[in-house]
């Protein structure tokens, strides 16, 4: 799949940024375009939508597999625990309500979900991983449903939906924004957790950095870019706040992308340098999650 010019704002403009490795699955090289109009960031040349599956078969991508084998497995599980509660509390400050309607996208093993079904809400999910949609269904008593059922739910019907860690990875991003505004109530909040390809540990990382996991990730958004693709599609930003405990992770990752010698240290240490940074100014945290509402007018 190749872009002859920026997917954000159609400028011609592109240029090679950087050339990455996928160090999960095929160990090939992909290329980031960084547009000169508009600076969205891109992959380019990436394997298209019918051949994607393959670059996820791995028991090291854990959103899919659930996997708890190696140190770093065990280390994201037990934050994810922790970060489960925050969400959940994040999705009940922000819409105002104590129960309601919930559409998680991308909900892997439908963890999330669970907490939310737990907390009274009605919740529904949707994946692309089959393997990630029977484990749901079988452990934790979650339905989901492919992503092609979308259209199965009726208009202005969630209170909130989420995607955390998930618009990277869509082949058609503007395409699922208009049905998330579809979906959701005129007064409901959508809620986005990205990687932030401006922040301290990508520019230390460069073409290490693990957060732009190629070609799994397409899109590599930054407050800026982030806010032009919000306006673009007929919503807008009312609050960004910092996902504290990614940089951990993915500085372990990108150590290891590396080649060095004691990644788990060296990871945790920088990564608590890049976190003492964040902490003064969220635009360098490696991820963030941006509260995004349809603009006034602008529903379906």
């Amino acid at each position: 799949m190749h872009h002859d010019s920026c997917p954000l704002c159609n400028s011609p403009d592109i240029s090679l940024f950087l050339t990455c490795s996928d160090h999960l699955v095929s160990g090939g090289d992909f290329g980031l375009y960084r547009c000169g109009n508009c600076s969205f960031l891109f992959t380019n040349e990436y394997p298209p939508e019918e051949d994607s599956a393959m670059y996820y078969e791995s028991e090291d991508y854990i959103s899919h597999s659930d996997s708890g084998k190696t140190l770093l497995d065990r280390t994201y599980r037990a934050v994810r625990s922790y970060m489960l509660i925050r969400k959940r509390n994040l999705v009940m400050k922000t819409t105002g309500l104590r129960k309601g309607k919930i559409l998680d996208i991308g909900s892997g093993t439908g963890h999330f979900l669970s907490v939310m079904k737990a907390s009274g809400w009605h919740t529904e999910g949707i994946e692309i991983s089959e393997k990630a949609r029977k484990y749901a269904s079988a452990y934790l008593d979650v339905d989901t449903v492919s992503p092609g059922n979308i259209s199965q739910f009726p208009d202005n019907y969630f209170d909130c939906i989420t995607l955390w860690h998930v618009l990277e990875h869509f082949y058609d991003p503007f395409g699922y924004m208009a049905e998330i505004k579809r979906l959701l109530k005129p007064d409901g909040i959508l809620i986005l957790a990205l990687p932030n390809c401006s922040s301290s540990d990508s520019k230390h990382y460069g073409k290490y950095w693990a957060a732009f996991d190629v070609p799994r990730h397409l899109w590599h958004f930054d407050p800026f870019t982030l806010h032009s693709f919000a306006g673009k599609t007929g919503f807008r930003n009312i609050l960004t706040k910092r996902l504290p405990f990614d940089v951990f992770y993915i500085s372990i990752l990108s150590e290891k992308h590396k080649g060095s010698k004691f990644p788990s240290i060296t990871g945790l240490v920088k990564g608590l340098f890049f976190a003492a940074g964040s902490i003064l100014s969220k635009e360098c945290s490696s991820s963030l999650v941006y509260l995004l509402q349809p603009e006034k007018g602008n529903q379906n």
